[in-house]
């Protein structure tokens, strides 16, 4: 067991929850989600993505999302971009942190990068003292790290490999992404050895969808590996427009619910992050939330 007491959660749900989704949501309701969700608690939103807006229109308006934001003392404004050109667009819209995607398979970094894993660790050393002299914040975000829609599994030894070439780049923090939703306790545990294994230094992160029912079991694990930031999605909304089958975040409800009853401090307000989910669902979103909490209500039952 880890000494962790303290665990941060990354929102996620304007940016990886509706890149995929096939709802288009305005402007005015992404900024109003992202307030909602520092109302109730959250000091890290990932608020826009600077990808091309073809290939994702929902993103399409990432520097009218970015501009209508306020400025709020403690609160980080991370960012997500693929290439030079959109790390450089999210450092001139006023990103503070810009999470630099790099995967752990060649098949997938092609359709979703289009460019091989080598070239996008070039681009990432190109940009990222572009990032540090800009005073932002650098994570990179290894992508398929437990397993790949064309190519089945990943061998630890390539997220080991692909760690190493990130590494180089002197980044803030390392993200291991399970972007189908494929991992287990084990994977989690033996993955995120291998990567400490090689830094010890690292600040490291973790991103579980929930497509195979397995991510509250994965934090669980991460968190007794000594792992405290994971990213979470209100309403259990996402999914990948590069992967198949690739289904929602884990739901920021839950994995707050399950923090709390273990004893963990996150400094979110449950009751304000419901509220927040149903309104993105049933008001935004026009369905049900698909976490589990929403469903059955926190216990114990408030008064």
């Amino acid at each position: 067991m880890s000494d962790v007491t303290e665990v941060e959660l990354v929102e996620v749900s304007a940016r990886d929850g509706l890149q995929n989704d096939p709802v288009a949501v305005s402007t005015a309701h992404k900024v109003e989600l992202i307030e909602r969700a520092v109302a109730a608690g959250f000091r890290r939103v990932e608020v826009a993505s600077f990808v091309s807006p073809k290939r994702v229109p929902q993103m399409a308006d990432a520097e009218a999302v970015m501009a209508a934001l306020p400025r709020i003392d403690a609160v980080v404004w991370s960012t997500l971009a693929l290439n030079t050109k959109g790390v450089e667009r999210a450092i001139a819209a006023g990103a503070d942190e810009i999470n630099f995607v790099v995967t752990c398979s060649e098949t997938f970094n092609q359709r979703n990068q289009g460019c091989s894993i080598a070239e996008s660790l070039a681009m990432l050393a190109e940009m990222a003292p572009l990032v540090r002299s800009a005073g932002k914040r650098l994570t990179v975000v290894m992508s398929t790290s437990f397993g790949c829609p064309f190519e089945g599994e990943v061998p630890v030894a390539r997220v080991v490999e692909v760690a190493l070439g990130a590494l180089e780049a002197r980044p803030d923090e390392l993200s291991l992404a399970d972007t189908i939703g494929v991992a287990v306790p084990s994977d989690v545990i033996e993955r995120v050895g291998a990567v400490r294994a090689i830094s010890t230094e690292i600040a490291l992160r973790c991103h579980f969808h929930n497509t195979r029912n397995t991510a509250i079991a994965n934090i669980v694990a991460a968190l007794d590996v000594g792992v405290s930031s994971f990213d979470a999605s209100l309403a259990g909304v996402g999914g990948c427009p590069f992967a198949p089958a690739a289904t929602g975040n884990v739901a920021t409800e839950d994995v707050a619910y399950l923090l709390a009853r273990m004893g963990y401090e996150t400094g979110l307000d449950l009751g304000a992050l419901l509220e927040a989910a149903r309104w993105l669902s049933d008001d935004v979103l026009g369905r049900p939330p698909e976490s589990a909490l929403a469903k059955a209500g926190p216990f114990p039952r408030p008064a």
